[in-house]
C-alpha cells in the first residue's frame, strides 16, 4: 500500500495549518513556556494539525496556480498572527499575576530577595515568582489549557485559513485586555498594600512620638511580619480572583476569535 500523494494545495493548507496551531503551543502558558523541549511543541503541533486537517481541508477557498508568493506570506504572518493573538490574553492574565506579586513584594521589603525563575530564566522577586507557581496551579486545576484546545478548532470556524483580518474592534478588544492586566494586580494585590500602607503610617507615628525607638531597625522585621501575615490570609481571596479572571478568559479568547 503505497503512501498518500498530496498536491501543492494540500501542502499549503497543512503549513498554514501548522504555523497558526505551533503559534498557539509557543504562546499558552505551561506547554509554552521554555522549559517544554521544542520537539514536544513540534510534535503535538503537528499532531493537532494532522487531526484537524480533515475538517479544515473542505472550507479552504481553491488555490490558483499563479498566487503570488507575496499573497501566500502575507497570509502565513495572519495564521501566526492568530495564534500569538490567542494565546496573548492569557500572557497578560499570568503577567498581571507576575505584577501584582512584584507589588507585595516590594511594599514588604523583599526587592532584594530574588530567585530565578526557571521559565523565563530570569531573577523575579520571591512573591511574583510563589503567585505565578499558584496560579500555574490554578489554571491546570481548572483544566484552563483545554480552552486553547478547543479554542484551535473553533478559530478556524471563526477565521478559515487566509482569511485573517485585524480590524479597529480588534485592536481596541486587545487594549482593553492589556488593561485588564494592571486591574488584576491592583485587586490581587490590594488587601497587602493597604494594611501595610497603614502599617507604615502607625510607624511613622510612632518614630515622631518616640524618637528614641529606632524606627529604621524595628520597622523592616515588623513590615515582613505584618506582610506575610495579611498575605497568607489572602491567599484564599488570591485563589478566587485567579479563578474568576480563567474562567473570563474562555469569553475572550472567543470574543478575540470573532473580532478576526
Amino acid at each position: 500500500m503505497g503512501a498518500p500523494i498530496l498536491n501543492t494545495e494540500q501542502v499549503i493548507v497543512f503549513t498554514f495549518l501548522f504555523l497558526r496551531i505551533g503559534a498557539i503551543f509557543v504562546m499558552i502558558p505551561v506547554l509554552g513556556e521554555s522549559p517544554v523541549p521544542l520537539r514536544v511543541k513540534g510534535g503535538l503541533a503537528i499532531l493537532i494539525s494532522l487531526l484537524v486537517f480533515p475538517s479544515v481541508h473542505a472550507s479552504i477557498p481553491h488555490l490558483q496556480g499563479d498566487a503570488e508568493i507575496f499573497a501566500i506570506a502575507f497570509a502565513m504572518i495572519g495564521e501566526i498572527l492568530i495564534g500569538v493573538t490567542i494565546g496573548f490574553a492569557a500572557r497578560l492574565l499570568f503577567a498581571g499575576i507576575q505584577f501584582a506579586g512584584d507589588m507585595i513584594g516590594f511594599q514588604i521589603g523583599f526587592s532584594i530577595a530574588n530567585v530565578l525563575d526557571p521559565i523565563s530564566n530570569t531573577q523575579v522577586m520571591i512573591m511574583a515568582e510563589f503567585q505565578y507557581m499558584v496560579a500555574l496551579l490554578v489554571y491546570l486545576a481548572m483544566d484552563a489549557h483545554h480552552i486553547f484546545i478547543f479554542a484551535i478548532v473553533d478559530s478556524y470556524r471563526a477565521v478559515a485559513p487566509f482569511g485573517y483580518h485585524f480590524s479597529g474592534p480588534l485592536f481596541q478588544a486587545i487594549l482593553t485586555y492589556a488593561k485588564e492586566l494592571f486591574v488584576v494586580a491592583i485587586k490581587i494585590s490590594a488587601p497587602v498594600m493597604a494594611v501595610l500602607l497603614f502599617t507604615n503610617v502607625a510607624l511613622g507615628v510612632i518614630a515622631r512620638t518616640v524618637p528614641q525607638i529606632n524606627i529604621f531597625i524595628v520597622g523592616m522585621p515588623i513590615q515582613i511580619v505584618v506582610g506575610l501575615t495579611i498575605f497568607g490570609i489572602t491567599v484564599p481571596v488570591f485563589v478566587k480572583l485567579v479563578e474568576q479572571a480563567l474562567t473570563n478568559l474562555n469569553t475572550e479568547v472567543f470574543t478575540l476569535l470573532r473580532l478576526m
